[in-house]
Formats: structure tokens, sequence, C-alpha cells
């Protein structure tokens, strides 16, 4: 019962306290774990802060109340539960240590193997460097580009911005995102994340150099919200007007509201993953239309892309990878919170299983996302230093250590053999100031002024003061909720014992609103009735307050008062992630009091307006308040650094700073509009080892298919004739794709294929296109289904109104073989996604020679961060290691060299329940920092290998921006289960047709390679997805409206 989670708390923190408490110890394991203990927490405050006696007589007065049976059955009972919390503790702290050793052990294993390959070329300055000295792009701290300092500064910035016309894309997707009144802490989904990504939008979109920033979200259209929250589209004005150089028609920044997931319903974040992929197709539709508009206004008539995504949170970080690789733009990545850092505070509190955590947080999915957001971002945005270097370093995807040394090699232009890591940048969050005028006087002048007739004092002054005997003495001011981990106990007590301190100062605690105490969570309400205590028991009535109401326009009138009385600031936290009250009492001439454990480090810092304390030093908090308060010459000294040091964490600093970052990112775009001229600014990736492969059968449009591809894997120097070679085969591509028979281009010919003249018009004249992606590894049983298909829509086949793509795991030689084994033509079909997403052809009707053409583009399009030769030897050398670790004698994986492609590393599985799942060898890769997608298929008989944002439904929203196939017009067949890409293919605006008894028997184990269950990914109860069986496929078709009568 919850009545008695005092009983758990009680118990667990007499088995964390063991034979006895040793506070300087405790306080010691506390700074050492770096993270919150609420059981030890519960120790400090409540058993060594209290006289034993008063414990001992509380008990004694519950054993009154029961008779002796009673009290020997709850002794009883207690005593079996001390037993069961114990063995349960000591089992979680056994698995917890295994996963630690585990995880320390695969990440110097993997960055043994990652420097092995490149250890040829390693220099001394490369291993000898301190991690902390370098930024995360191997640049010097002190060689960074420096902070605005002044407005002339700011000035010169601005002008050197005006010729630039960016467009940004912003994405933070769950919660109630609107401009004005937003409903903060309205649920724990609607908090600072909110408030911080509709500041940041409103102010890139008011600075010079910006044209337009949208902020995506999702649309609710629910009578449990506010209507506003339905809107499609809403303006963010800027609040200072005179910043905009330039206002064009659709320029400026602006709330734009996807609509995906439950459309009547306002859903929790936990539950919008499964809607993910309707987001991403939704938001894929907005970006073009507005690039088109865009183009029409600033660009020339050529479309403006973004010139970055930003996610905000693993959700938006998801979405954001899938439309960065969908669009082949940059993407940046916040993650607010993190997955891991959460999971293993939930573990430590020993509360709920592994399993109960994912299911109610979905946890895993969450990790991946995050993990995913690594891979594809060129930078992660972190709001302090203690966020990359305790925090991102649990992930597989981020190594601190290795990361030095690739960004080291790509300041000496060395080769990472197919390595890469994300840039971080530590960028605090930006405040609007202009409206902020600090108070000059004290209580005595203003209430002079008030007797001369000024505005009255804010209501929320008469409510704070109130408590007061003597509301003139200096404010010390806490701001927070009455949680644990805000240590606001400490604070009271430190207040409290000190006699000095509370003569020359008063206490004002902002502890949120509240009505009913025995309302409140238990952890709210422990805190505030300990706080309570503490008043009663150092007699501190008359000078602490602690209003139970307070409205969020009344925080700066609260900062007032308290640097009117000339008072501090604390923020005693245990850890802070960032500190954003600190900045806002700086704002008003409020020195500060803060934890030295985490963001309040970096705040002090830049702006030098206070002192740092111990959250577990009772006395430490003390005396700098003391210090503070009586040191009026320290006290005005530490006012005027914050305000002369605030700008720096202003919006426009925070923009500019956010802005350099975007410029030192390759500008990337839709490659067939590429413009070859480089950014002189950009910084580039990790050197290729290699010129891209391009003697491949894929890549001829006369195909051979008895020949040796392999011959281009040896062929790395990039000859004069292969070079030619290429030149060739891109403008016969180009050549065809223009509607020419022949080849009119010269050989040194670089001309593109514009897209508006492009025509594939076997794509672009079709009604509704059926895409046939089911994984059955079997010829014939694929053949059966295709024919079924094909009969089902028969008629529209004959009148040219559907199209159909094969879409599967099959390089192009397999399924040409599979075309001619079962008597279709290369021209049932319009295309064909090849290698699990690594290859795009369509079907030529030119001639039988011709049948297949290749789309170059594509492979432009998808080969961001592709690890090359340098991938291709790790799989190489994993696949080796697997017949050794299992004591085999013949070998479990094989590299498929018939099979491979420049883009897909394929291998053989010889014994599939041998083999570690995907997510193992994926995990592997990513502790390497070799970034790709890792795919096993044909029911676990082989392991494609591709970049890191390819995939079949990758492929399917790249023919949407290319040739403009309507997604919203698509319908996907597949099994019942298939790939461990499956998941992918059953989400999106795109319409799915599940068939029955078709792949079912690879369930389980395909099922094996997610670290998640699929209800967790996908939306079974969706109206775009249906479930029949071969037989019934026309009925099922016209249920979904993509068949006519």
């Amino acid at each position: 019962m919850a009545g008695n989670d005092w009983i758990n708390s009680y118990l667990e923190a007499i088995l964390d306290v063991g034979p006895g408490l040793d506070e300087k110890k405790s306080s010691l394991l506390l700074r050492e774990r770096g993270r919150f203990s609420p059981t030890r927490y519960f120790v400090e405050e409540v058993i060594t802060g209290f006289d034993e006696t008063d414990l001992h007589r509380s008990w004694i007065r519950a054993q009154a109340t029961r008779s002796p049976q009673e009290r020997n059955t709850r002794l009883e009972n207690m005593c079996w539960r001390i037993w069961n919390l114990a063995r349960q503790k000591k089992q979680l702290e056994s698995e917890e240590a295994q996963r630690v050793a585990k995880r320390r052990l695969e990440r110097e294993r993997g960055r043994r193997e990652a420097v092995a390959d490149m250890s040829e070329d390693l220099s001394e300055g490369e291993k000898g460097d301190v991690v902390a000295d370098l930024s995360s792009h191997g640049e010097s701290t002190r060689g960074r580009l420096p902070r605005i300092s002044s407005v002339d500064a700011l000035e010169a910035w601005t002008s050197q911005q005006k010729g630039k016309k960016l467009y940004i894309i912003l994405i933070s997707l769950h919660g109630l995102i609107r401009g004005e009144n937003m409903e903060l802490g309205r649920d724990s989904d609607t908090g600072g994340q909110v408030k911080y990504v509709v500041e940041l939008a409103r102010a890139l979109g008011s600075m010079p150099g910006v044209y337009r920033v949208d902020l995506l979200t999702r649309q609710v259209s629910s009578p449990e919200v506010d209507w506003s929250y339905g809107e499609p589209t809403e303006m963010l004005p800027p609040l200072n007007s005179e910043v905009m150089d330039e206002i064009g028609e659709s320029s400026g920044a602006y709330i734009v509201r996807i609509p995906f997931g439950p459309k009547d319903k306002y859903v929790a974040k936990e539950l919008l993953w499964p809607h993910i992929p309707e987001f991403v197709d939704g938001a894929l539709g907005h970006i073009m239309q507005m690039s088109k508009v865009l183009g029409e206004q600033i660009g020339n008539g050529q479309p403006v892309w973004p010139v970055a995504i930003h996610g905000h949170y693993a959700d938006a970080g998801d979405s954001a990878s899938l439309l960065s690789g969908a669009l082949n733009v940059p993407m940046l990545f916040t993650g607010h919170s993190l997955g891991r850092d959460k999971l293993e505070q939930l573990l430590r509190q020993s509360r709920l299983s592994r399993d109960e955590i994912n299911s109610t947080y979905k946890i895993m999915r969450r990790i991946e996302a995050e993990e995913l957001s690594i891979d594809a971002s060129e930078i992660v945005i972190t709001s302090t230093r203690q966020e990359i270097e305790q925090q991102w370093r649990l992930y597989d995807g981020f190594d601190p250590i290795l990361e030095r040394k690739l960004r080291a090699r790509i300041k000496r232009n060395v080769s990472c053999y197919g390595r890469f890591m994300p840039r971080t940048a530590v960028i605090p969050p930006g405040m609007e100031f202009h409206h902020i005028e600090p108070h000059d006087g004290d209580m005595d002048t203003e209430t002079e002024a008030n007797e001369d007739g000024k505005a009255p004092d804010p209501p929320i002054w008469t409510e704070i003061m109130r408590f007061f005997s003597n509301p003139r003495k200096p404010m010390i001011l806490a701001l927070a909720r009455p949680d644990p981990k805000k240590n606001l106990t400490t604070l009271v007590k430190a207040f409290g014992e000190c006699r000095p301190l509370r003569e020359l100062a008063n206490l004002t605690l902002i502890m949120g609103n509240r009505e009913n105490i025995d309302e409140m969570s238990g952890t709210n309400s422990s805190v505030l009735l300990s706080i309570l205590k503490l008043v009663d028991k150092y007699d501190l009535y008359g000078q602490v307050a602690y209003p139970k109401h307070h409205k969020q326009n009344d925080v700066p009138d609260i900062y007032r008062l308290a640097a009117k009385t000339k008072g501090v600031f604390i923020n005693p936290a245990f850890i802070e992630p960032f500190g954003l009250t600190l900045i806002e009492a700086a704002a008003y001439g409020l020195p500060m009091v803060a934890t030295q454990n985490g963001g309040p480090v970096d705040i002090q810092r830049v702006l030098d307006n206070g002192l740092l304390v111990d959250p577990h030093d009772q006395q430490s908090i003390a005396d700098a308040l003391l210090k503070l308060v009586a040191d009026k010459h320290l006290w005005a000294k530490c006012r005027a650094n914050g305000l002369k040091n605030i700008h720096l964490f202003s919006w426009p600093e925070h923009c500019k700073t956010y802005l350099s970052k975007i410029a030192t990112c390759k500008p990337r775009q839709p490659c067939w509009l590429r413009n070859d001229d480089d950014d002189d600014n950009s910084e580039s990736d990790s050197p290729s080892d290699s010129l891209r492969d391009i003697h491949d059968l894929s890549l001829n449009l006369k195909f051979s298919f008895e020949g040796d591809k392999n011959e281009s894997r040896d062929n790395v120097d990039g000859s004069v004739d292969s070079e030619d070679r290429k030149i060739k085969l891109e403008n016969a591509v180009l050549s065809w794709s223009k509607g020419m028979t022949k080849n009119a281009q010269k050989p040194g010919s670089t001309e593109r294929v514009d897209s508006n003249t492009g025509k594939f018009p076997a794509l672009r004249r079709r009604k509704h296109i059926y895409v046939i992606a089911v994984d059955n590894d079997a010829s014939a049983g694929l053949s059966e289904i295709v024919r079924n298909i094909f009969e089902a829509a028969k008629k529209e086949r004959t009148e040219g109104s559907v199209g159909f793509i094969l879409a599967t795991s099959f390089n192009i030689i397999e399924i040409r073989s599979f075309l001619i084994s079962e008597g279709l033509n290369t021209t049932d079909f319009d295309a064909f996604i090849c290698n699990s997403g690594g290859d795009l052809y369509y079907s030529s009707a030119n001639s039988e020679d011709n049948s297949f053409v290749v789309d170059l583009y594509y492979h432009s399009h998808i080969e961001y961060r592709w690890g090359s030769e340098g991938l291709r030897k790790t799989l190489v050398r994993w696949a080796s290691s697997l017949t050794d670790k299992k004591g085999q004698k013949e070998e479990l994986v094989t590299e498929d060299e018939e099979t491979s492609a420049d883009y897909c590393y394929s291998f053989k599985i010889q014994k599939p329940g041998v083999v570690p799942a995907a997510k193992e060898l994926r995990k592997l890769m990513r502790i390497q920092a070799l970034r790709c997608h890792v795919i096993y298929c044909q029911n676990g008989s082989r392991i494609n290998v591709i970049p890191v944002l390819a995939s079949r439904s990758q492929a399917l929203r790249y023919l949407y921006l290319r040739w403009g196939m309507d997604l919203s017009k698509v319908v996907v067949f597949v099994g019942e289960s298939g790939d461990t890409d499956y998941e992918q293919l059953l989400g999106g605006v795109h319409k799915s047709v599940v068939l029955s008894g078709v792949c079912s028997s690879t369930s389980s184990q395909v099922d094996a390679n997610r670290s998640y269950p699929l209800t967790d990914v996908i939306a079974y109860d969706s109206t775009n997805i249906t479930k029949t069986s071969v037989s019934d496929l026309r009925a099922s078709l016209k249920e979904l409206n993509v068949l006519s009568g």
C-alpha cells in the first residue's frame, strides 16, 4: 500500500547504513557516486537528523496501539521483509557490478582494436593529450571561438551574417508546446524543455543570417487540452523587433504542428514511439513544401534546404536521424535527460526490476534512439561539461578517449579508417534579459517611493513578507521543488543552527504550489513535512517563509524582492545538471551560493558572482551564506560581476555560438541538387581511406553476371581508368533518366540530372505503389506471394494505375536470377530496393541488355559515415573471432563476397542459433566508432551491413523526395515477421498489409535481436495496418481504399 512506503524506505535505509553510520564517510560516498541516493539521504536526513529518543518514542506509541499478538506478527513480517530486501539488494548490486565490469571490458577491448587499426601512424602527441584540454573536435579549449564580450563585437558579428539566409529545423515532440502562456508543470512532459525550445526558436528567428526557423511538434486536437495545441501553425513574434534586419514573406520563427498518433488523444511520451515514423513522413512533406516556397522567395527558384535539423530529447533525436538521412542534411542533438542515466538511477533504487522499468518507461527503446542519434549527429549539444563526462560516456557510441584520438587524426589529415565520432559542444541555455531592470534601491527607499504615490507592491511580496517579523532583513531565496535531491532540508538546518545568520537574514522557500500536503506525492510531502518540523524544532517562526501558491509570472517579482533586501539566491541541490535559476537570479542582481556538483561550476566560472559549496557540508552552506550577507563589499562585488557578465548567457550569445557550430558542419543536401562549392569554414569528416569503389557489376548498365566484381576492392588508389569508367557510367544513367536513348554526353561532362526534367514515367504516373517487402528466404515462396499480389490488382496493373516495387535483402544478381527462374519480367516492377536498402535500381524497357538502371545519386545520398574498407576489415575480424570464442572447428560466419556490394557487406551465417544477436554486433561496431546498420535477414542465414541511415523504409522516402512518389498512396506488403528492419516497414503514413501465415516461423528468432518488444514500436491498432490472408487480398485492399470497386 502507498501509505506504507515509509516502511520500505526505513528498511532500505537500515540496510544501507550497515553496522554504523559515519557521517563524513557517507558524504564522501555520495560525492564519489556523483548521484543522489534516496536511501542514504533518508539515513542522513532522518535517522541522524533527529534525536534517537524521538524515534524510540514514536515506535513505543505505535506499539501501544496493538495487541501482543499483532505486535509479534508485525515484527515477524518486518524481519521477513528485511531479509527479502537484503536478498534483492544483494542480487541487484551483483548484477549491476557484473554489467559495469562487462561494459568496461567491452569498451577497453573495442578501443584497443580501434587503436590497433590506426597504430602505425599514431604520434606521441596524440597519445599524450589530456582529454579535458581538448574540445570535442580536437581543438584546445583555450583556442575556441571567443564569446561576444561587447556590443561592438556583436554588431561586427552581425554584419558578417547579413548575406546568409538560413533555414533551421528544431524538433521537440512530447508535451504541450505553444508560444504564449505555456502550461509549464502541467505534467511531466511539459516542463523546462518546452520553454527552452520555444525560446530557442524565437531567438534564432531573430538572428541575422537566419531566414526561417520551424519548431516541429505534435498536433494535439483533444478535448482534454486547449484548442490552441490543434492549430497547424503558430508564429513566434520576436521579443525585440529591432533585432530583425529583414522581414520576408515566410521569414521568422514558427511552431509547426504535425498530426501523428491518436488524433483525438493527448499521449504521454512513453507511448509515442510507435508513431514516430508517421511524424517523420509528415515532417518530410512539410520540409519539402517549405523548401520549395523558400526557393521561390530567396533561392532563385532552387529549393532552400535546412542547414541543420536539431532533435531535442530521445524521441525527437530518433526522428531527426531519419529526417537527416532522408534529406541528407546535417543533424544536431540535445538529450536534455538521458535514458542510460535514468536506468542506472532506477536500478540503484531497487524498487523496480529491469523488465518493470522497461515496461513503464520504454527505456530500452529510448536508449536505442539515443544511440542512433549519436550515430547520425554531427554535433551533440550539452549545457555543461559534466553531462559529457558523466552521462554521455555511458553510451556505446561515445568514448571520450577514442574521440580524442580521432579528432587528433582529423587535424593531421590522417585516415580514421572509417571511424567517426560526433563533436560535442557545451552551449548553456540562453535567457531574455531586455525586459529585466535590476533593482538599485532597498526596502527603506521603496517604502518612501510608495508613499509618494508610485505603483503598489506586487501581491506576491505581501504573501511572502507576512511570514516575517522583520521583512527588511536580507532574504535568502531558494526556488525548487520539495524533492529530496534538491537538498532543502540541509539548507533549513544550516540556517537554523547558525545563530548569526538567523539574526542577519530571513529564509524564503518557494517550493511549488500545494493545496493539501496529504494529497502531494509521497516524496514531496515527506520533504515538506521534514522542513515544517525543522522550522518548529529551531523555532524559526517569523524568519522562514514558505508560501503555498505562486504563479509563473510571479517569479520575476520574487527575484526582485530578494534583490531589494540585498539578499542571496541559493541552489543547494546534491547535483544540478545546469542551474537556469542561478542565471535568472543573477540577471536581477542577486549573488549566488550554489552546489559544486554539476552545471553551477560552469556558471560561476563565467559570472564570478558567488560561492560554491559542498551540498553535504551543512556548515559550509551556513558559512557561505553568512559571508555574503554580512560582507556588504563582497555582496556588491558579486552583484556587479553578475550584472556585468550576464549577457554571456543571453539568447543572442547562445544563438551566435550555436550558429558558429552549425557553420563548422560540412554542408549537405539532396545529392542531385548539390552545390559542388564547399564552405571554407566547414570541418571535414574523417578522411576516406580509399576512393569510392566504382568497378562493380551492379553499376554496369550492360550486366555481365559472370564477371568478377571483387576487382574493385583491390583498386584503392583510384586509377585514371576507373575514374573514367565512373564518369561514363554516371553519364549513361543521366542520359537514360532524361529520356534519351543514346549517350549524348562527353566523358568529361559533370552535368547532373534535373529532378524537374528527369522523368521515370513508371513511377510518376502511378496512382498507387505496391511495395512487396515479404522477407521469405525461399524464392519459390516469394514467387507465389508476388503472383497473388499481381492477381489481386490485375485490373489496375493492366491499366497502369498501380506500380510495384520489390524491396528485399537480395542483391541485384539474385533478383535477376529470381525473375528469370520464375518467369517474371523486369518491367513488372518499377524499382528494386536491394541489399536491405543499400542499392536502388529502376527497370528499363529500352532493351533486354539494359533492363536495370542504378540510381548513383542514391549511393551519394546514403554514404554518410560509411566505414568502407575499415568497416569491412573489422567485420571480417569479428566473424573470425566467433569461431575461436565458441570453440568451433568450422567457421560460424563467413564473408559472402559474391553478394556483397559497395554499400552492403554480406556475411553467411552457418549456424544461426550460435551467432550473437544483431544488437550485439551493432553494439560492438558502435564501441569501435563504426557507424552502420546491421540487419539479420533471410531467416537468420545472412547478415547485411549497410550505411547507418540506409534502410528499405528510408529508400521509400528517397523515392518520395526525388520523384514525388506520394507515401500516402503506398502499400507495403510484409509477413508476420521478417528481417531485423521489419518494424521500420510497419510505420508511417503508408498502408501496411500483414500477410497471415507468411514468415511466421521466424518471429521468435528475429525478436531476440531487439532489446525491446515489437509492441513498443508498432501501432498494431492503427488504421493504416491491416492483417489478411493471401487469398483475401483484394477485399482487404478495397477496405484500405487503394483499389477501385
